[in-house]
């Protein structure tokens, strides 16, 4: 049996991309030189809405902007912040730099897979945390450093690990 696909906040993922998420896109293929170039903002855009980008999603946006289904695969696949699999709530990049891994990171990768429950590339059996390696935040001065959703955090040591969890969960509640 099939389970439906779920948007990160858990309901079931729409067969098709909202109206109005059309019309933007359509919008953006349209100011651009080549609708293509639109591309990387629309997936974003896509992400944005249902938390992740599923395969029907993927289709109509490249049907939109005239671009063939593995061509636009590319794109989504190449930027590790454009997601192609369900991920929780949260997603936690957790930089693996050399400033990262020079400055203790193995600690902090060690207490969050500890206080979550999961392995690096694994979700929380509830859905608030994915926690994913990423090559670079750009937060060398402040390693080792990691990232949920759209805030910085760094430098991080194991011990600030339970703090900032339990604060994201109760932001999320």
């Amino acid at each position: 049996m099939l389970t439906a696909e779920r948007t990160a906040s858990g309901a079931e993922m729409p067969d098709r991309i909202a109206d109005d998420l059309v019309h933007t896109i359509t919008e953006m293929g349209h100011h651009d030189v080549l609708p293509r170039g639109a591309c990387i903002e629309a997936l974003r855009m896509v992400q944005e809405r249902y938390g992740w980008i599923c395969d029907r999603h993927l289709k109509q946006v490249a049907d939109i902007l005239g671009m063939s289904l593995a061509d636009i695969d590319g794109v989504a696949t190449y930027f590790n912040l454009l997601f192609r699999k369900p991920v929780g709530k949260n997603v936690i990049m957790l930089c693996d730099s050399v400033s990262c891994w020079v400055m203790g990171v193995d600690g902090v990768r060690e207490k969050l897979c500890r206080k979550l429950g999961v392995s690096m590339g694994q979700t929380t059996q509830d859905g608030e945390f994915t926690l994913l390696p990423i090559v670079c935040l750009g937060h060398c001065d402040h390693a080792p450093a990691m990232m949920i959703g759209k805030d910085l955090y760094g430098p991080v040591r194991p011990e600030d690990i339970d703090a900032i969890i339990d604060e994201r969960r109760g932001a999320a509640s």
